[in-house]
């Protein structure tokens, strides 16, 4: 997903302590690059080069290991803090959700997949040239309907996810990770009703 507070919120209240997000890299670069003067965006924007056409975000997302992404993105909300502060402010909120996938390991094998909103952007853009076509909605049923045979048409074009056959995988360590934050959620509740008794 992109950084929307919105959806971001509509998340957390929906799915509570079962959802775990990954926040789009490509919207992140773009928010960050935004906040830099022309001068600087070529160093850190996803359309500028550096040297050997490498960009300084990527090749921090691009890290096969979460410590190692972690500490390459820290070391460029360093550099950031020196040439525009809300730049460095943009990279550290919610940098924790772009890296999702090197937290479970997967980063190598899901990344081009999931690292961006691409694949859903994709959905929506052909469902949208399905829905486009309706000029009155009845009711919210309607909408439903117009969706949903929107995506049976389009199905026999959409793509396999690239690293499909690892995504049983995913969901094993997702379900490791939402089991491990309910046990820490408990036993700091236990801590906290200990201190007040």
């Amino acid at each position: 997903m992109d950084g929307s507070k919105g959806i971001i919120k509509a998340i957390n209240d929906k799915f509570k302590e079962h959802s775990v997000l990954q926040r789009c890299q490509q919207h992140k670069k773009e928010n960050v690059a935004r906040y830099l003067p022309l001068s600087e965006q070529k160093t850190f924007s996803p359309t500028g080069l550096r040297l050997l056409g490498r960009i300084k975000m990527s090749q921090a997302y691009g890290q096969e290991s979460y410590d190692d992404a972690k500490a390459a993105l820290n070391k460029i909300c360093g550099e950031l803090d020196w040439i525009n502060p809300s730049a460095s402010a943009s990279l550290r909120e919610g940098m924790l959700d772009t890296l999702t996938l090197h937290r479970q390991g997967l980063n190598r094998v899901l990344a081009r997949s999931f690292s961006s909103t691409n694949c859903i952007e994709s959905v929506m853009s052909q469902i949208g040239q399905h829905t486009d076509k309706v000029d009155r909605w009845r009711n919210g049923r309607h909408i439903q309907e117009w969706v949903a045979a929107g995506l049976m048409k389009i199905e026999p074009r959409l793509n396999k996810v690239n690293g499909w056959r690892y995504l049983q995988l995913l969901r094993e360590r997702l379900q490791e990770d939402i089991r491990n934050r309910a046990q820490k959620q408990s036993v700091a509740e236990t801590e906290l009703v200990r201190v007040g008794a």
